[in-house]
């Protein structure tokens, strides 16, 4: 099945929420499966650290990585070694965190593509920009089928794509504050002092939430490079477009999808559309189909924490689930969906409890210091840190640390850490009642797919 002909295209949300088993089950499916790429570098460490069946199949996925002295070295260095931590990026990482970052992507898409032939797709946030280069190539060495990318305007992605699909080095522009923007540039022939595999090139579905930015990114980048669209409206979890007014969303926010269709790039459409009914309307506006998140967040394939996850459906199904969009809550700028719940940083007296401190640090932001090189700060780390480092004290008003709080969410923290979690997800919860007997049982990805596909649960 071609991408043109899925109907749902499933969200890479979070961090290991849209864990490699969820998109391994939406797409043999038949529908488009994602797993989420972010901090992969942070995550994958974690998942070696706890050992059992998950570390296991990390192990195995490996044995087919192209370059097996550098896969053996990661497994070693991490493999059953809770004390052992991951060095932050930077412009200019380390051997060791490249490779770590590229054995991560490719066990996490090879997990995802394991025991059937479709498509599957991996997801980055273009605001982490700094892995990006040794991320991609980890992938397209598993053979990613499609790249969804969003939380900014993605537009050096394709490039880097077809670099690496002829063999070629890749390079990308990271900005940095009061700077010219940092190129930093991968070449894998280089890196891997040997031949390289000969990689297929992955489509690309930049994720948008604007018909400025379609009609830009279409025109802008060459013919071709563009697979498709997801327009994100503002009820969808995990970042959100800022409005356009930067206060409110309202009308200057609608999207006009007849003039999205016009482009003629399949395109589909994500926040609270997780129903059928919603599918349909979709369609009728020119849409291929819908992207949905929060319905297969919350069931059990997810990688979401499950006493977290068991309680958020209890109060969907209860219509008592709060989600709010928190303008402040992101170091990134972009609001967040942040759903309040007991003892998460949603809480004011949970928020204002915790150290602050920034210790895995995938939101910095790199800017130019006093002495003309690169520093790294983020508005959620302790203030006194980030004001010396010429940040703002008014930005750090309301941060929160998303990168702790959503490892915590993934279930992932180890047993020595106490951070408290953050939980985003998108507005809608409706569909639980058509999923859920009574407030305590659960369902499957696949019920999700056949409630949302309109076949029988």
């Amino acid at each position: 099945m071609e991408l043109k002909e899925k109907k749902i295209i499933q969200g890479g949300m979070g961090v290991y929420i849209s864990c490699p088993d969820m998109a391994r089950l939406v797409s043999s499916l038949g529908e488009l499966g994602t797993t989420s790429g972010t901090a992969l570098e942070k995550i994958f460490p974690r998942i070696l650290r706890q050992g059992g069946e998950r570390a296991e199949e990390m192990i195995r996925v490996l044995k087919d990585f192209p370059f097996r002295g550098i896969a053996e070295r990661v497994l070693s260095e991490y493999l059953g070694k809770p004390g052992k931590g991951v060095p932050m990026f930077s412009v200019t990482p380390s051997h060791a965190l490249i490779m770590l970052t590229i054995c991560a992507n490719f066990a996490f898409v090879r997990l995802a593509k394991e025991g059937h032939t479709n498509p599957v797709s991996i997801n980055y946030l273009e605001k982490i920009a700094m892995p990006h280069l040794f991320a991609i190539y980890g992938a397209m060495l598993a053979g990613i089928d499609y790249i969804t990318m969003g939380a900014g305007i993605p537009i050096h992605i394709p490039a880097v794509i077809s670099a690496y699909a002829s063999g070629q080095p890749a390079s990308y522009k990271i900005p940095v504050i009061d700077s010219d923007d940092y190129v930093m540039t991968f070449d894998p022939r280089k890196f891997f002092g040997e031949e390289i595999p000969r990689l297929k090139r992955p489509g690309f579905i930049p994720i948008i939430a604007s018909n400025v930015l379609a009609i830009m990114l279409d025109k802008k980048l060459p013919e071709g490079s563009i697979d498709g669209f997801v327009v994100e409206e503002s009820t969808a979890g995990g970042h959100n477009a800022p409005p356009r007014n930067k206060q409110f969303y309202g009308e200057k926010d609608i999207v006009n999808y007849p003039k999205i269709a016009e482009l003629g790039i399949p395109f589909w459409i994500g926040g609270s559309y997780a129903s059928p009914e919603k599918l349909k309307w979709a369609q009728s506006v020119g849409a291929n189909g819908i992207q949905a998140g929060t319905i297969f967040a919350l069931s059990e394939e997810s990688g979401m924490d499950p006493k977290i996850r068991q309680e958020i459906r209890k109060r969907g199904f209860s219509g008592t689930n709060v989600v709010k969009t928190d303008m402040r809550a992101s170091p990134t700028g972009f609001p967040f969906k942040v759903v309040e719940l007991p003892g998460t940083v949603s809480e004011e007296s949970t928020y204002q409890a915790r150290e602050r401190v920034c210790d895995q640090s995938v939101l910095v932001s790199a800017y130019k210091k006093a002495n003309g090189a690169i520093g790294y700060r983020c508005a959620s780390e302790p203030i006194d840190a980030y004001i010396k480092k010429g940040g703002k004290i008014e930005d750090t008003v309301g941060r929160k640390c998303i990168c702790n709080g959503l490892i915590t969410t993934s279930g992932l923290r180890l047993a020595s850490e106490t951070e408290p979690a953050i939980v985003t997800l998108g507005d809608d919860t409706s569909f639980l009642k058509y999923l859920m007997r009574d407030e305590n049982s659960s369902y499957t990805a696949e019920d999700a797919l056949n409630y949302l596909l309109g076949k029988s649960t």
